[in-house]
């Protein structure tokens, strides 16, 4: 969305692939969950009357045209992707299939998982935790607004207090809201650690994978 109140910023996205291929010229295999909230949020459509499967269908619908911005962006600066839809639709993008994914990795693309878990009443957080597991993922970056968790929203709370480490029990517990309760539990089952970072600030994809960048890690 960028400086935007709605919608796609190319020059955002253009930025973002930037910083994935600066991360993937490291060496390293990736896969993205992308979510659609600049375009419709299916919690928010729910609290204004629709029906909650239905708004998060729309939600899900969403998502696949980011993943396909964002193909498309990276794909004009040389990077190899594939598009893996928990819905399917065929005629724009592959479904996912776990197999079939792991061996786009393998051959050094970037897999994009669009459409979330397929289901209702998932987030695209839910959705990163399950497809790290599936990949088998050595950790799991969530790209937000902010450099990392904070004990309130730094942004409406002056006084928020950022957490450096916390644990999966400790996010549980405090009910912190950085992402959802079944996205945690699945992290914490599977031993994936979460790394929290500004998806806004230039080098945040690198400064996160290296551990040189502001950032929250949440682990055992």
């Amino acid at each position: 969305m960028g400086p935007g109140s709605y919608g796609i910023d190319n020059d955002t996205v253009e930025r973002i692939a930037g910083e994935i291929k600066d991360a993937k010229d490291l060496g390293i295999e990736l896969g993205l969950v992308i979510g659609g909230g600049n375009i419709y949020r299916g919690f928010s459509g729910a609290a204004q009357g629709m029906e909650r499967a239905s708004a998060d269908y729309m939600g899900m619908l969403a998502t696949v045209m980011n993943a396909l911005a964002m193909q498309n962006a990276m794909e004009r600066i040389g990077l190899y992707t594939r598009v893996m839809s928990a819905i399917e639709m065929t005629a724009i993008c592959e479904s996912y299939i776990r197999r079939r994914a792991l061996r786009h990795m393998e051959k050094g693309r970037i897999v994009i998982f669009a459409a979330g878990t397929g289901n209702p009443f998932f987030t695209t957080d839910t959705a990163a935790a399950l497809r790290a597991a599936e990949m088998g993922c050595d950790a799991l970056l969530k790209g937000t607004q902010v450099d990392g968790v904070y004990s309130a929203d730094p942004k409406v709370d002056p006084t928020a207090e950022k957490f450096e480490r916390l644990t999966y029990h400790e996010v549980l517990t405090r009910d912190l809201k950085v992402m959802d309760q079944a996205a945690i539990s699945l992290t914490r089952e599977s031993g994936i650690p979460i790394v929290v970072f500004s998806i806004g600030e230039p080098g945040g994809v690198v400064g996160a994978l290296c551990g040189e960048g502001p950032s929250t890690i949440i682990c055992d």
